[in-house]
């Protein structure tokens, strides 16, 4: 799962994505005219884990994992080409978090005149419009031209067209899958899922209170936008201490998770995702699917002899386990159940399969 970082100019997005990665990239280089994006990995924080590789001591621990890319910030200054690039970038991207400035530092200058959240997401929110209008336009005017073409697709993207000059993102319209399917090839930017993150000041971290929070969150959710409350400077400096000072500071500042728990948690949950997980002495491992998966279809996530030569698999829910304690327990009381192909895998399943090539 690759995740684009994005927002204007100054708002903390590589602060952001030095967080969640526990990266160190130069927070000043974009400043610099430096337009490479900041690539890392983020390991999925999950306890489930951490308590089956206490369990079977395996040689390796492999945690899910989210791919992050700290694009430039979107700005009026921007060459065409520049525009260009991040905006093909983000077509990569299976998810969007739009970082958003709520801080006021004198020492960070504004990128506008004041500051502004609800502004800065309806900016951010009108690029990608634009983006989407501009694909569709091309292709209707092939069209137009004689271009050979599907009538349903052609009208679809119509749709598309009218919803977006109203301001509204394709994500909007909850098109069926099969429409989705159709539209795939566009890699749409406003049918991407997004998730916000105000990235607050230490005082308004603590405190809970900033000029225009009511209307910020009940804007976002209006627009059934996911959000996050952070404050990556804080929280950047809480990740460089030692593991017991840490714990302290978060139960003082009243965080329970970490920056990529909780982004982890609201991707997972926005983007449909549960996590099963594939246990023994070699290697304990989370695997991250869609909701509503088949054993067999989750089999392919691991390899595609799986699912080609699938015969059955044994599962048990993780809860069921932690409470018998083994797998030989598991077997002796029948717990460990035998799925076939068509069998909905469930989040936290443990599963082992048996297969045939």
């Amino acid at each position: 799962m690759k995740i684009g970082i994005l927002g204007l100019p100054l708002v903390g997005k590589t602060t952001f994505f030095n967080l969640l990665t526990e990266m160190n990239a130069e927070t000043r280089n974009f400043m610099g005219g430096d337009k490479k994006l900041n690539l890392g990995v983020a390991r999925v924080p999950d306890k489930r884990i951490n308590e089956l590789s206490s369990i079977f001591t395996p040689e390796k621990t492999t945690y899910a994992t989210i791919e992050f890319a700290d694009l430039p910030g979107l700005s009026t200054d921007q060459t065409d080409k520049e525009r260009n690039s991040l905006i093909t970038n983000l077509k990569y991207m299976d998810a969007l978090v739009q970082v958003v400035r709520v801080f006021d530092n004198p020492d960070v200058p504004l990128g506008g005149d004041k500051l502004d959240p609800m502004s800065e997401i309806e900016k951010v929110k009108f690029e990608l419009i634009f983006s989407d209008l501009f694909i569709i336009e091309q292709k209707l005017s092939r069209v137009e031209k004689g271009q050979k073409s599907d009538p349903h697709e052609v009208a679809l993207l119509k749709k598309c067209q009218s919803f977006l000059e109203e301001g509204q993102s394709i994500r909007e319209l909850n098109l069926s899958e099969d429409d989705l399917k159709k539209l795939r090839g566009y890699s749409f930017l406003t049918e991407k899922p997004l998730i916000i993150v105000l990235n607050l000041s230490e005082e308004q971290f603590e405190s809970g209170e900033y000029e225009g929070r009511e209307d910020l969150l009940d804007f976002l959710e209006d627009e059934k936008i996911p959000y996050l409350e952070v404050c990556a400077a804080l929280e950047m400096e809480i990740n460089e201490l030692e593991s017991e000072e840490k714990e302290v500071f978060m139960e003082e500042l009243g965080i329970k998770d970490t920056g990529i728990a909780r982004l982890a948690r609201t991707v997972y949950k926005h983007l449909n995702l549960i996590s099963f997980f594939t246990v023994g002495t070699d290697e304990v491992r989370a695997w991250t699917i869609k909701s509503g998966m088949t054993v067999k279809e989750a089999g392919r996530v691991i390899h595609s002899d799986i699912a080609r030569g699938f015969i059955k698999a044994d599962v048990i829910g993780y809860e069921k386990f932690i409470e018998l304690g083994s797998l030989k327990s598991a077997k002796e009381t029948g717990t460990l159940r035998m799925e076939g192909k068509d069998y909905l895998v469930k989040d936290g399943d443990i599963i082992s399969f048996r297969f045939n090539v």
